[in-house]
């Protein structure tokens, strides 16, 4: 009987540590697989020439050399140290509406140092932008950003609203970013 009881108490013992082992591996390659590999200079290098190679990078690479290329890169050296700094930028609304088939989500046409922008504010959505809703044509405001971008399917640079102040009045603050930095 005490044989038995000795050969059950082993056999539950073997059974428990073989399970425990078991979640334990799985957990080590779940925490593994989940740590994104970060690229090497020479990694980066090599996939950026590989892209530039691709239809999609020839045909960036020609509007870059293009005159709206050229265009949009001036525009966008005129606001960047105000942008890298997060300082005033004084704008005037231009339009309320964005160009035909402009996928930047709710914005209008700004300008900025004596150039035209999208002035971006993101996805609309409900109650977030009902300030800005008020602004109209040939408004003032001041504005600031973190963020200047461009594609080719755009005139204009696009520039992200983080902060606008109308008349002295905050009329809209980008809220943080969950979970980021």
């Amino acid at each position: 009987m005490k044989e038995i009881i000795i050969y059950t108490f082993t056999l539950t013992l073997i059974v428990v540590g073989g399970l425990v082992f078991a979640n334990r591996q799985i957990n080590n390659e779940t925490a593994k697989k989940s740590i994104p590999k970060l690229l090497s200079a020479a990694e980066m290098r090599a996939a950026r020439k590989q892209w530039e190679a691709s239809p999609d990078g020839i045909m960036y690479k020609k509007w870059e050399a293009s005159a709206a290329g050229k265009k949009v890169y001036a525009s966008e050296a005129k606001i960047r140290k105000q942008v890298s700094t997060f300082t005033n930028m004084e704008a005037v609304i231009t339009s309320l509406s964005l160009p035909i088939g402009s996928r930047v989500g709710f914005g209008m046409m700004a300008n900025i140092n004596g150039e035209d922008f999208i002035l971006s504010f993101g996805p609309l959505k409900p109650n977030e932008f009902q300030q800005l809703h008020s602004l109209k044509v040939n408004d003032k405001i001041l504005l600031k950003s973190h963020s200047v971008m461009h594609a080719p399917k755009y005139s204009y640079p696009i520039v992200s609203g983080d902060y606008v102040v109308r008349d002295n009045k905050i009329i809209y603050n980008r809220p943080p970013r969950k979970g980021g930095c």
